[in-house]
């Protein structure tokens, strides 16, 4: 019988080897939980049995986890999340038919859909909120997968634009310029530079919110004489490499509009916005029909220069930045200023965290032991508090963890040399005979 008690002896030092390895192995594993084995003694008891009786070995109740704190490492990345407290991160797997797990292991990124995952691809779980952050619904049914969205807002196409420069009065007519090796007659050219005096390069959007580059060619087109002191100048309007008539009546050809100065540089015509033929100038996107002011631009004894430019479309705001707060509120900024809360993290806690069923990589999943999910917020009701920018590092000490492994060396050894010794003396009494 001493060699079957030795025998337990020796499978019990070896799982507590294993579970020491396993600790010692995953010292560097993001939001690992060590584990320690239980033993219990085997007697045999009988119900007229008195007084105490040798044992019969030793048994493994069970191999069990501690959910101690882990310490905290510092990262740069605002998804790298952990949690100060007794929670868990609350995952869903939908390869696995929407599989709810739990975590500690705060390492997440975003995959091809814009979705937070985890190392093991399952979606991060966040609670609805409104506007302002609120949480809207709770529990483990209303959670859904945490999604970042790459544009906030809706495009807006440019109607208005409002347009001021400063012409100088000493401009040449480009005419008088102009010399063609053909003998052709002076004619506009935006690719030819002596075909007009300047350019101003400005930027309209289309209702999808496509930038397209809009220039204003300006040639002079009358000098001021004694009869006339008026000046004259033709403005052409072109949207990406399209030309705008500056009269909606006549898209084609296009009509260049004339701005008239008097004799002190005054704008005297035309008066108000200027509504242009409307253009194509993105395909597929709606035609733009734009209106444009040149009430600031003046004639001076000055260089030429652009005083401003105004116009009232926009794009749709591009994302900035992530950012989660310490109770859990995942927000995203946005280019065009807006802030958006998109969620606030799930976390659960349970009447028996040991009861859990390990899946791996940080990683369990419930069991009856474990009793159901308590989901709540973070920075409420012991759930914990969200450090964003850090990783809750393996809660192993390697020391006492070398100590525990000498330990279960030793008591290997130990139960090796009993059996040794057993069998010695089972060899001295085969020899008596």
């Amino acid at each position: 019988m001493s060699f079957y008690t030795s025998l337990s002896g020796l499978k019990g030092a070896q799982a507590d080897l294993s579970v020491i390895s396993n600790n010692v192995a995953n010292v560097g594993t993001i939001g690992f939980k060590k584990s320690r084995t239980e033993f219990g003694d085997i007697i045999s008891a009988s119900p007229l049995q008195s007084g105490s009786v040798a044992g019969q070995g030793a048994r493994l109740k069970g191999i069990v986890q501690q959910f101690g704190q882990g310490g905290f490492q510092a990262s740069e990345r605002a998804l790298d999340l952990a949690i100060s407290g007794q929670g868990f991160f609350v995952t869903r797997n939908d390869l696995t038919g929407g599989a709810v797990s739990f975590t500690r292991a705060g390492s997440f990124g975003v995959d091809q859909n814009r979705y937070v995952t985890d190392g093991r691809g399952a979606y991060l779980q966040v609670l609805p909120v409104d506007s302002q952050g609120i949480v809207t619904a709770t529990g483990l049914a209303a959670t859904r997968n945490l999604q970042v969205p790459l544009t906030s807002g809706t495009a807006k196409a440019t109607g208005n634009v409002s347009l001021a420069t400063t012409l100088p009065t000493s401009a040449d007519l480009p005419a008088a310029r102009a010399v063609y090796q053909n003998g052709t007659p002076y004619a506009f050219d935006r690719l030819d530079p002596n075909s007009y005096n300047y350019s101003t390069a400005t930027s309209v959007f289309d209702v999808s919110g496509n930038e397209i580059p809009a220039t204003v060619y300006y040639t002079r087109t009358k000098l001021p004489d004694a009869a006339d002191p008026t000046t004259t100048w033709e403005a052409r309007l072109f949207v990406g490499g399209q030309e705008v008539s500056s009269n909606p009546a006549q898209a084609a050809p296009a009509a260049p509009l004339t701005l008239t100065f008097d004799a002190t540089g005054a704008m005297t015509s035309p008066v108000g916005g200027v509504q242009y033929a409307t253009s194509q100038a993105s395909s597929g996107a709606a035609p733009l029909a734009l209106t444009i002011d040149y009430s600031g631009t003046a004639q001076a004894a000055a260089p030429f220069t652009l005083k401003a430019f105004e116009q009232d479309g926009y794009a749709a705001g591009q994302l900035d930045n992530v950012s989660v707060s310490n109770d859990g509120i995942v927000s995203a900024t946005f280019s065009n200023g807006d802030t958006i809360p998109l969620g606030k993290l799930a976390l659960a806690n349970f009447a028996n965290p040991g009861g859990l069923r390990q899946l791996g990589d940080a990683a369990w999943s419930l069991t009856g032991r474990s009793g159901e999910a308590i989901v709540g917020e973070a920075a409420k009701g012991g759930f914990g508090v969200i450090q964003s920018g850090a990783l809750e590092q393996a809660n192993v000490d390697i020391t006492e963890e070398l100590v525990a492994l000498i330990s279960a060396q030793r008591n290997f050894q130990a139960n090796a040399k009993a059996i040794e010794t057993a069998n010695a003396l089972t060899q001295t009494i085969v020899n008596l005979g």
